[in-house]
């Protein structure tokens, strides 16, 4: 699981069965007794994905600092976004059939960032303005870069990823 991991995260799900076999020093049958095919290897390896973004956004929803949670949710989102690329690629669209196994997941994904936001922005830890599509416009713009060479992306994304947060925050350092 974690060679699929690893390499569905930065080449794609498109890798062979026979590939990730060579790749973890197993012959294609012992993968074939685990995983009987690709799909079955590729949404066990996504359900592992989802279930730690579904982890990380638990933890935030129960940290006590709206801030700190914001934060900590949109720096994990932009990591994710330049690490996990493949992966990300199937649950936000490339595949539909794939990536529509979790629609809710994402469904509440969305909802527990709308949480979030308005947590900040009752809490005055975010600028009252701010609106979930404000946040949601962020992060968008930090998933463009994926296209990017990996450190340029990099970059860009902690660039722009500043960039937001201080754009959200009711007292942006000068």
């Amino acid at each position: 699981m974690a060679v699929a991991r690893d390499a569905f995260a930065a080449e794609g799900v498109d890798l062979t069965m026979r590939e990730i076999a060579r790749r973890a020093g197993l012959g294609p049958a012992t993968v074939h007794r685990h995983f009987p095919s690709r799909t079955d290897l590729v949404s066990a390896v996504l359900t592992e994905h989802v279930a730690r973004c579904r982890a990380d956004m638990r933890a935030a929803l129960d940290d006590p600092d709206p801030w700190r949670a914001l934060r900590t949710t949109i720096r994990h989102f932009a990591d994710r976004r330049l690490r996990d690329r493949g992966l990300n690629e199937v649950l936000f669209g490339s595949n539909a059939a794939l990536g529509a196994a979790f629609a809710d997941d994402r469904r509440a994904q969305a909802e527990a960032l709308a949480h979030l936001v308005r947590g900040a922005r009752r809490s005055g830890a975010v600028r009252a303005d701010v609106s979930v599509e404000d946040v949601r416009v962020g992060l968008a713009a930090i998933s463009s870069f994926r296209s990017l060479p990996p450190e340029r992306a990099l970059t860009s994304m902690r660039r722009l990823e500043k960039l937001l947060l201080a754009g959200l925050s009711p007292h942006p350092k000068d």
